[in-house]
């Protein structure tokens, strides 16, 4: 017998267990196509319930803006309804937006009908007139409409707490659900029904004979979407055969709506994706076995000992070490060509990864050295601040007690004014190490540029001309303006290094307004009114290959210590978050420019702020238990709570305060630092201060806090005072703490 007829009974003999084994795995892949299949089913199910679920949030957002509107605090009934019906334009999701008296009467509609409905039979009615600042949720047919739509209801009160009117939404339930059906590519049936089992929305395929308005109260499908956690789907039949599976959404806050949804899809479908599959992947099988013969009856005919020594002196080189070994060509064809060039890829992918290994682990030596930086600028940052409230309360006494001295109390004044510019500095060193969490304000991006000229001059150095064009008359954007300042410090350095011989950076802001033919770095539109901050150099410029993954992180054209790479990315994903975009244009030689665009912050019309001698703190007669580690701070804070009538009692650690605390006496609010030294933090304080006092209030104060500080009960942010502040904000966040209502 021949070496060729051996080496293929060989191979045959070989392949018959494993072509089983890969038989039955095709079995196993159909049997899991068909579960995968159902499990989007039922996550197709939920992920419209979620989507629904943010619905609902939205348009409590909208009804919360519509409640301070004064064109609905009106008993103009046309007016009313004139606004309303603008408001709807906006919002088309809506089939109407209407107002309804406490007693329960239709006031005014966005459909402008004039009609007169008493909804005191409505449950929603009912829910919400004992609601405050949360929404009522039921779905019904509309009575103006007809629809079916997800009437969502806010309670509008007064200061006292009484009920003014209800704000009302119809949600169109027919539309949300021809989006979402178009979404599934009318691969799957979309089912709403009622509590009751009252059909809101029917599918829209033809098997479903059940018409809006119908029930199927009383059905295995009913019965089965009434329990949703006990099955996540379950095959239903119709009256001709048909067999379809339904899944059920498990949202519990729709559930809880009255509202159901289901999706469904024929189970004949379902299985035919993966029957087809399943002959597909024997098909392959069988061409690859016949393929894999043909070659083993080639690869007999032709000599495989040289072929064998050179697979085998690659593999020694392999295992010495040596990546760069290879196997020249040319290779020989069918399996063993095959092995040498998987060889040859697998060792260059080897040298690769171990080049990338190295890279990887010089970027993760300067993301430890970046991290190190932050936590000691946090460090640093919380002394410092301490010093400069020490500093800036005092200038502030002296201030006031030199007021018939004008020359001393310039200089105690220019003393407070240092300060503040020092805890500029502070701020600004600790949004460049990346340790404060995105707070945008309503703030004037011209402003923020200018209290940076001096920090942005003394950065580029006396080699580099650096111009400013602020136009007038900017509008507001809501911006953070801690991640702006490290945004435009980031462009700023980078504008540095692009000009190592010198030559001019111009920083300009301007109102502005894109179209549609405008593209942000990704290539896409978005119109619109925005505040642009430009950046822009005359320095080397980048080619098109660096222009175009510029913003990608960890990719820089500096030398290996000059930079890593997250200063473009860290400011696109700061301008995308603040819901902007970014452009970029560069060519070689002809310099850079970067654009950030933010969006126009509509103000409310007739709205003046308060100017700032208005803003006034009554003094206080309460008695405040002060917790501060560093004794001039402490002081100076004691010094100016009794300046302002409160009692005082100052200790210098959390034990000593919550061994206070257990003492009988009268405390109304607990002033305490965030950081201190022994173990017991701030937060800590105040959760077990809250424990033994349940009424206690809290104000927190710190110069520097890595993370956001939350309420005792841990609801949400909590009331703090940054270091250094003024007396007068002293006096105010004090107040605003103690006039809180309790939770």
């Amino acid at each position: 017998m021949s070496l060729r007829t051996r080496l293929l009974i060989l191979v045959i003999a070989a392949m018959l267990v494993p072509a089983i084994l890969v038989g039955l795995r095709f079995v196993q892949n159909r049997a899991s196509e068909i579960d995968a299949a159902l499990a989007n089913l039922v996550a197709s199910a939920d992920d419209i319930a979620g989507d629904l679920d943010e619905k609902i949030k939205g348009t409590a957002q909208l009804h919360y803006g519509l409640a301070r509107a004064r064109d609905l605090d009106t008993r103009d009934k046309a007016a009313c309804s004139a606004f309303l019906s603008d408001v709807r334009e906006e919002y088309p999701q809506f089939t109407g937006i209407l107002t309804i008296d406490p007693d329960g009467s239709l006031f005014c509609d966005s459909l402008r009908t004039n009609r007169s409905l008493d909804l005191n039979d409505r449950g929603y009615f009912k829910q919400v007139k004992g609601l405050h600042g949360v929404v009522a949720v039921e779905p019904v047919f509309g009575r103006l409409t007809g629809l079916s739509v997800l009437q969502i209801a806010y309670p509008v009160r007064s200061e006292a707490g009484a009920l003014k009117f209800v704000l009302l939404a119809s949600f169109n339930l027919n539309k949300f659900a021809e989006f979402h059906d178009k979404r599934l590519l009318a691969e799957k049936d979309v089912l709403l029904i009622d509590a009751k089992g009252t059909v809101l929305v029917a599918p829209k395929g033809g098997g479903w004979s059940v018409p809006v308005g119908g029930s199927i109260a009383g059905s295995d499908l009913f019965r089965f979407a009434a329990v949703p956690d006990r099955e996540p789907f379950r095959e239903v039949s119709d009256r001709v055969g048909h067999t379809q599976i339904w899944a059920v959404a498990r949202s519990p806050s729709i559930r809880k709506a009255g509202l159901t949804i289901l999706v469904g899809r024929p189970k004949d479908g379902l299985l035919a994706a993966a029957n087809r599959r399943l002959l597909e992947d024997t098909a392959i099988l069988a061409v690859a076995s016949l393929l894999l013969l043909a070659g083993v009856w080639i690869l007999a005919t032709v000599s495989v000992g040289r072929q064998v020594g050179r697979l085998a002196a690659m593999a020694k080189s392999l295992g010495r070490g040596d990546l760069s070994a290879r196997i020249p060509e040319p290779h020989p064809g069918g399996e063993l060509g095959g092995l040498m060039t998987l060889l040859n890829s697998t060792a260059e992918s080897l040298e690769q990864q171990r080049a990338a290994i190295a890279d990887l682990s010089h970027k993760l030596s300067q993301s430890q050295k970046m991290e190190a930086m932050g936590q000691l600028t946090g460090g640093v940052a919380h002394d410092f601040n301490n010093l400069l409230t020490v500093i800036l309360g005092n200038a502030e006494h002296l201030a006031d007690r030199l007021a018939g001295n004008k020359e001393l109390q310039r200089i105690a004044d220019d003393i407070a004014t240092a300060s503040e510019r020092g805890s500029d500095l502070t701020r600004s060193l600790l949004a460049f190490a990346r340790k404060q969490p995105l707070q945008p304000r309503e703030i004037d991006i011209a402003e923020q540029v200018t209290g940076m000229k001096q920090l942005l001059r003394r950065t580029l150095g006396e080699h580099i001309d650096c111009s400013f064009t602020l136009a007038p008359d900017l509008w507001l954007a809501s911006v953070d303006p801690s991640q702006l300042a490290t945004a435009v410090l980031n462009l700023v350095l980078n504008a540095r290094d692009a000009m190592p011989d010198g030559g001019k950076l111009m920083v300009e802001v301007r109102n502005i307004s894109l179209s549609e033919s405008d593209l942000d770095v990704n290539g896409e539109p978005r119109p619109g009114d925005y505040v642009m901050l430009a950046v822009k150099d005359t320095g080397t410029g980048m080619s098109r290959e660096v222009l175009g993954r510029a913003f990608e992180p960890f990719f820089t054209t500096k030398e290996v210590g000059k930079g890593t790479g997250l200063g473009l990315s860290m400011v696109y994903g700061f301008a995308r978050q603040s819901g902007g975009l970014v452009q970029m244009q560069s060519e070689p030689g002809q310099g850079s420019v970067v654009r950030l665009f933010f969006p126009r912050l509509a103000t409310p019309p007739n709205e003046e702020p308060l100017p700032a001698e208005q803003v006034a703190a009554p003094d206080g007669h309460e008695t405040i238990l002060v917790v501060e580690d560093d004794d001039m701070v402490r002081a100076y804070v004691e010094s100016e709570l009794k300046a302002l009538g409160y009692r005082i009692i100052a200790t210098s650690n959390g034990p000593a305060a919550l061994d206070v605390l257990r003492r009988p006496g009268d405390i109304q609010l607990l002033f305490t630092d965030v950081v201190m030294p022994g173990g017991m933090f701030g937060p800590e304080l105040a959760r077990q201060a809250t424990g033994l006092r349940p009424g206690l209030k809290v104000l927190f104060t710190s110069g520097y806090s890595q993370s956001p500080v939350r309420t005792p009960d841990q609801i949400g942010d909590a009331r703090i005072l940054t270091k250094p502040f003024r007396r007068k904000d002293l006096a105010a966040m004090l107040r605003a703490a103690l006039s809180e209502p309790s939770r």
